[in-house]
């Protein structure tokens, strides 16, 4: 583990983020370089793709439900 010094600002979106995602603010801010290096690793895909990907390859299935 180590340490990153990130803006005060940015760390402040994590904290808000956090809050709303039930998340520490560090899972948090994995959770956003952990999207970003996929995201520039695969420039083609949306963000809901990477999502989905990153579901299937730890064979979560989630059920499709029909908008009312």
């Amino acid at each position: 583990m180590g340490i990153v010094k990130i803006d005060d600002e940015l760390h402040e979106e994590a904290r808000r983020a956090s809050a709303v995602m039930c998340r520490s603010i560090n899972a948090q801010a994995e959770y956003w370089m952990k999207i970003g290096m996929l995201a520039e690793a695969n420039p083609a895909l949306s963000f809901n793709e990477i999502v989905q990907m990153q579901l299937a390859a730890a064979n979560v299935r989630l059920a499709h439900r029909a908008a009312a």
